[in-house]
């Protein structure tokens, strides 16, 4: 083999991933690095979901919550979109983080459930008058014949709720806590020798915890 061609000991080198991690503080190991080095949204995150009959579909949306005390991972999103039924339809979902500046990768799955209304509330008004605005006007995923039809609705929510700077949260508008089952966690390497670890949640009550395993990449 040429030394072109020759394994370094950086390829060769163990796992990068610890083993026993509480993959909870791994995540905002990562999670800190893509702050610091994404150009654009560093809390971003593809959503994907599917109809009970198994069709699946997938977007991004914005990461507002994480950790072992928030219970998982909350995004916010208008219940009667098309991701919002199909949440509603099917109460489980996937996440992926991407990071490219990082050239790593973190896969979540589990189940979801709806934060309470309070919670709700509090965050749509955290939001600046503008995207509480554009929120509430949008019947998001339905057909628009007009895109003026929108920029009507806008002025007018706008007129209406310009006084008392904030905009009544629709009822539709809520969120959902992803409560982790399986977290995988995925670096790039030379050469494609990746390195993939799994963290699965086993056991019931007082017993669960984390057991972890390395993928083949």
């Amino acid at each position: 083999m040429s030394d072109t061609q020759s394994l370094n000991e950086a390829q060769l080198a163990d796992s990068m991933i610890p083993s026993g991690a509480d993959p909870f503080a791994l995540f905002d190991d990562w999670f800190a690095l893509a702050q610091e080095s994404e150009p654009n949204d560093p809390n971003a995150m593809a959503l994907a979901t599917a109809t009970p009959d198994g069709m699946p579909s997938v977007r991004m949306v914005l990461l507002k919550g994480h950790g072992a005390d928030e219970g998982g991972f909350t995004f916010f999103t208008n219940a009667h979109s098309r991701k919002g039924e199909e949440i509603r339809a099917n109460m489980q979902a996937s996440l992926l983080f991407h990071w490219k500046s990082q050239r790593r990768q973190i896969r979540i799955e589990g189940p979801l459930t709806e934060v309470s209304s309070e919670r709700a509330d509090a965050y749509f008004h955290s939001r600046p008058y503008k995207s509480q605005v554009g929120s509430a006007a949008s019947d998001q995923s339905r057909p628009l014949e007009d895109r003026q039809d929108y920029l009507d609705r806008v002025t007018e929510m706008w007129g209406r709720h310009e006084q008392e700077g904030e905009v009544p949260r629709p009822a539709h508008w809520t969120g959902f806590t992803l409560k982790p089952e399986r977290i995988e966690f995925w670096m790039d390497r030379d050469n494609r020798l990746h390195d993939r670890r799994l963290f699965t949640l086993e056991g019931a009550g007082d017993a669960v915890g984390w057991s972890d395993t390395l993928l083949y990449p």
